[in-house]
């Protein structure tokens, strides 16, 4: 059997029949610093659940990940078996369309929905297909193929992010994504995650000793030594981690790692074992000081979020908006205490009732979704799709942009933030005269150089006399530390504002939507296919290449005497 895995088709980020222009394609983008102008983190990721099972079955596979209408049609006429369409809910009727593709184009190729987006209730009747895959793909694809869902994994070889940009920058990427399980305990009532994977973790990996065997394979391959951990709460195996740092400590390698987990697991392990463990990128939900979960019970938060800081760990603070006890004051007050925790970022993410969360079915019972909201806008950075008590849809769309921009105009762009995080690492790191210490403070000096010339742009383009202050006390801070930048510093710094000034137009123009390339990935694919799909690809393009010469001719030989034409 032949099998295709695909992402849902672009464009993305823009409104037309089958998405909106506020569901774009970029994460930090979409969702965290979307309100920064210039200063916004722009990058893409891949779609690593299609990587992670076509890399665990035996089956030849390709992935096909953001295609356009036409790469995806031209894709399925090859003859697959079976096509697998992987999507969340606001893209719904990008998959429904797709699956319609199919049954036009290769009538013959069995459909499996899979992903977020099989979890909209009464699916099997809305979009065409022949299976549904729910929850963990590997284990549901390997019982599909009638293969051992009980062999061993293999991690696939995946860069964390592509296409990054700082201020318009292009920057190297240098991280790997680590994917040591899924799901989450906490089963949050809003967490479509946890919902999905059955409200339990399940571990790809169990061992510490598996996870740093993966980092050295990845470091290997990738040459990356800095590991993006997807993986919805890392720390809750402690055990998993306290084994990974000593293999690390054991083999003197010093791996660093972005990680999610909640309050009450880094509590359980400290700041200092994050330090050492090399974590530099912390995300964390605080959700909201009116409804206390109890992974954030008992935490001194503020407390927590500086020390953290403070050991130069960046924290990503996310909260929920429109709880049903929000009110025009008590949304204001939570919007206040998130920013006052002084995160490097803020996710403000509207309260939204997703298809299999609990959420949802209570929401359901009380008859208070707004079903007549398109899926496409079901995925609260735009409006709400439920009846709230003191909020309409327009007035939400209208606060979580105040939200976003209150954050920036309080604290300024995340990279400034970033920038000083940094710098406060540095010099609490001076306190420890241990060797693996020592190494991860000349990480952080080495990442003080690399953000410098950025100091520059953060300081031109502050849009407030307050951030303005904020900028020059961090320039001070690196003088203070490190002296004047050096030439290559100056250099870099005005490199930095021509790429800057370019952004500036893309932001002021409203031109500011960058897609993602398109990927295509060979599985255990017979060499003859793969030269027999080459040599079609050729004949089609030579052939499409005909038509448009023709295309161009037709109208210059109208204008020539027929005589002349012969």
């Amino acid at each position: 059997m032949r099998i295709l895995l695909s992402s849902v088709f672009g464009p993305y980020g823009v409104d037309d029949a089958y998405g909106r222009k506020e569901n774009i394609m970029e994460l930090f983008h979409n969702q965290v610093t979307r309100e920064q102008d210039l200063f916004s983190l722009r990058f893409h990721h891949q779609s690593f659940g299609l990587y992670f099972i076509a890399e665990n079955i035996q089956a030849p596979t390709t992935v096909l990940d953001f295609p356009s209408q036409d790469a995806f049609i031209r894709e399925i006429k090859k003859g697959y078996d079976t096509i697998g369409i992987s999507f969340i809910v606001p893209n719904f009727a990008k998959a429904k369309r797709m699956a319609g593709l199919i049954r036009e184009h290769a009538p013959q190729s069995k459909i499996i929905l899979g992903g977020h987006g099989t979890q909209v209730p009464g699916i099997e009747e809305l979009i065409e297909h022949d299976y549904i895959c729910r929850g963990e793909g590997v284990a549901w694809f390997r019982k599909f193929l009638g293969e051992d869902p009980g062999q061993p994994l293999s991690h696939p070889i995946l860069p964390s992010g592509f296409s990054k940009r700082i201020v318009g920058v292009p920057q190297k990427t240098s991280a790997a994504v680590l994917i040591p399980g899924v799901g989450c305990p906490n089963a949050c009532r809003f967490c479509a995650t946890s919902h999905f994977f059955g409200k339990k973790y399940t571990a790809f990996f169990e061992t510490g000793q598996e996870l740093f065997d993966i980092c050295q394979k990845l470091e290997k391959e990738l040459g990356s030594k800095e590991f993006f951990v997807m993986d919805e709460n890392f720390l809750k195996r402690p055990e998993r981690a306290r084994e990974l740092l000593g293999l690390m400590e054991k083999n003197n390698k010093y791996y660093r790692f972005g990680i999610f987990s909640s309050a009450e697991a880094v509590a359980q392990v400290g700041v200092e074992f994050l330090t050492r463990l090399g974590v530099y990128f912390l995300w964390i939900g605080v959700e909201s000081k009116y409804e206390i979960y109890e992974k954030n019970r008992s935490i001194d938060l503020p407390t927590m979020i500086r020390q953290l800081k403070d050991h130069g760990i960046s924290v990503l603070a996310s909260a929920i908006l429109f709880l049903e006890q929000h009110d025009k004051q008590t949304i204001w007050d939570d919007i206040q205490f998130v920013v006052d925790l002084g995160s490097d970022m803020v996710q403000f993410m509207q309260l939204g009732p997703l298809p299999g969360t609990r959420l949802y079915e209570n929401y359901d019972r009380q008859g208070i979704l707004k079903k007549d909201i398109p899926f496409e806008e079901w995925h609260g950075q735009h409006r709400l799709w439920f009846e709230h008590p003191n909020f309409s849809p327009g007035e939400s769309e209208d606060l979580l942009r105040k939200a976003f921009r209150y954050d920036y105009n309080q604290q300024g762009a995340t990279i400034l933030r970033m920038c000083e995080t940094v710098i406060r690492g540095i010099r609490k790191l001076a306190d420890y005269n241990d060797k693996h210490m020592r190494e991860r403070r000349q990480f952080l000096v080495k990442k003080a150089a690399s953000l410098r010339p950025i100091l520059e742009v953060l300081k031109k383009y502050a849009h407030n006399r307050h951030v303005r202050s904020l900028t020059q006390k961090v320039i001070d801070s690196y003088s203070a530390e490190f002296g004047p930048p050096t030439f290559k510093q100056k250099i870099l710094s005005k490199v930095a504002l021509a790429y800057a000034a370019f952004e500036a137009v893309r932001v002021t123009t409203k031109n500011n939507v960058y897609q993602p390339r398109t990927f295509r990935t060979n599985y255990r694919i017979p060499a003859k296919i793969l030269i027999a799909e080459q040599l079609q690809q050729r004949i089609v393009s030579f052939a499409e290449f005909q038509a448009e010469l023709q295309n161009q001719l037709e109208p210059l030989a109208q204008s020539v005497p027929a005589e002349q034409q012969k």
